[in-house]
């Protein structure tokens, strides 16, 4: 063939491609309120950005009643997102239903390796019914070789998957190892096993939304850290996380000037912890008045809840954020929270961003549920989690900090390298209630006025233990700070530590309490 008929050949192959599984699918994938694979592309990367790799590969099924498509189902490579490269794959459900064949897969692998070999975030766009049956073992073994990848990028670049539309099976297990899942509300979902697998099996009815939809995974399951209610709602989402992250382990996450005073005071922030021990409030109040701007990107907002975490920045840099929220449950740590909180401080640690802790916990949730359930060993994946971290540390106790709770939120014992406190913070092995139930049985049994006399045992157990300055007089306080104060406290904090080095003993790995 000579050059002009190249050159035809060529065009001819980008249109089939472009078309993907043709107008009348793309047409009917737009109906369902979904963008298709390459406007999905288009509208996440900056404009003009997009190189795209094996634009012409197609699968190798020998059965020739199945169509050719070139890119088979999937549109990968490499762009930037405000001006930083990342690396993208984006499934097309209108070829083959976005089915995974052994092509499709080598095509994510490039990309992945891709991304892996130079630094850049890899994201996911999942839009696909899982592996091709055609194929046979062919597209398992492709779903395996993209789990192997998952696995060796984990610490090295960001992953972040988009579930934007079907994602059932083998197909879920790639985006469970990913750092961050984000899902569409309505016209998403992701499970092991459908409905009608579940009905034979175990007589359940279960719709696909019941069963794996956004709501679902970001109420119930903890699977799903943020929920969009469209295509661009996630996409954005995804832009916005990734402004927070470093490209990669060895690189530090980007600085973002701020008009915001980093000498900032704020007056009311000394009235928001209730006198009342027991009142409950706010927390994410508290981190918004902090942060630069008052902008708090909260990560699984809708599960755990007795636990906050996200991304925000302080004098222009940024941090991931470990709050109790003293407002659901009283703060206390539970399974939900602590599996939370642990996955998000590994993250943190893992690409260099430093980790600001509020903390008002009261202890671990009691209960049979809990016990039964593993409070031991969850709770310990957040202690895990913490000792292991060796970024920038800064803790605010802001009023309970009781029992072992008191260890694992980022204390002094575990490395936390400057620990703030409110004077309302209340240190202690326990509560001034149940420790006077424990210490002054008899006095409090033998008492002319029970209720007078708890009072008093309560008020005097508060002035001896349960403030900040015992702990403050051992140092594991640095200093007892007004709460208007908190905001130039924590990027001074944050800038004294800006050049902290702290390691871990050498070894192959640790074993977390998974």
């Amino acid at each position: 063939m000579g050059l002009k008929e190249n050159i035809e050949r060529i065009q001819e192959l980008s249109r089939q491609a472009e078309l993907g599984g043709g107008e009348d699918r793309l047409k009917k994938q737009r109906q369902n309120g979904r963008m298709t694979a390459r406007e999905r592309i288009e509208f996440l990367l900056d404009r003009g950005s997009f190189v795209e790799l094996d634009k012409f590969k197609t699968h190798r099924i020998a059965d020739f009643d199945v169509k050719k498509i070139p890119g088979d189902g999937v549109v990968t490579g490499y762009g930037t997102i405000d001006g930083r490269r990342v690396c993208v794959f984006s499934q097309d459900f209108t070829v083959f239903g976005g089915s995974l064949s052994g092509a499709y897969a080598e095509k994510i692998c490039k990309v992945m390796d891709l991304a892996a070999k130079t630094g850049c975030p890899v994201i996911g766009l999942n839009d696909g019914a899982g592996a091709r049956i055609q194929e046979g073992v062919v597209s398992l073994a492709g779903y395996a070789e993209i789990f192997l990848r998952n696995v060796l990028a984990s610490g090295v670049v960001p992953q972040i998957s988009v579930i934007m539309g079907p994602a059932a099976g083998g197909a879920v297990y790639s985006p469970a190892m990913t750092d961050f899942i984000v899902m569409v509300r309505d016209t998403s979902y992701m499970f092991i096993t459908g409905p009608d697998v579940i009905k034979a099996a175990t007589h359940e009815d279960v719709t696909m939304q019941e069963l794996g939809g956004a709501d679902t995974h970001s109420q119930r399951s903890g699977v799903c850290h943020l929920e969009a209610d469209d295509d661009q709602g996630a996409l954005l989402l995804v832009r916005e996380m990734l402004s927070y992250m470093p490209s990669n382990n060895v690189d530090d996450p980007p600085f973002v000037a701020t008009s915001d005073d980093t000498e900032r005071r704020d007056a009311e922030l000394d009235a928001i912890v209730p006198e009342n021990p027991n009142k409950p409030y706010d927390m994410g109040e508290i981190i918004r008045r902090v942060v630069d701007e008052g902008h708090f990107l909260e990560i699984q907002k809708d599960f755990g809840r007795n636990i906050l975490i996200g991304f925000a920045r302080l004098g222009g840099y940024s941090v991931g954020v470990v709050a109790n929220q003293p407002a659901y449950l009283a703060g206390a740590l539970d399974i939900d929270g602590s599996v939370k909180a642990a996955r998000f401080v590994r993250f943190c640690d893992a690409f260099n961003i430093p980790i600001v802790t509020f903390v008002d916990v009261p202890g671990f949730l009691p209960g049979t549920e809990q016990e039964f359930g593993g409070i031991i060993r969850h709770g310990a994946k957040l202690l895990y989690a913490y000792c292991e971290a060796t970024v920038p540390k800064v803790t605010v106790i802001t009023r309970k900090a009781y029992g072992g709770a008191y260890d694992v939120m980022s204390s002094k014992h575990i490395r936390g390298d400057l620990n703030f406190a409110y004077p309302t913070a209340e240190i202690a092995v326990m509560g001034p209630e149940q420790a006077i139930n424990i210490l002054f049985r008899s006095e409090i049994a033998n008492a002319k006025d029970v209720a007078v006399e708890r009072a008093r045992l309560a008020d005097d157990y508060r002035r001896k233990f349960a403030n900040p300055f015992k702990a403050a007089e051992l140092g594991y306080v640095d200093e007892v700070i007004m709460p208007r104060d908190t905001r130039p406290r924590l990027i001074s904090a944050l800038k004294a530590l800006e050049n902290k080095r702290d390691k871990n003993p050498p070894r192959k790995h640790g074993n977390i309490p998974l």
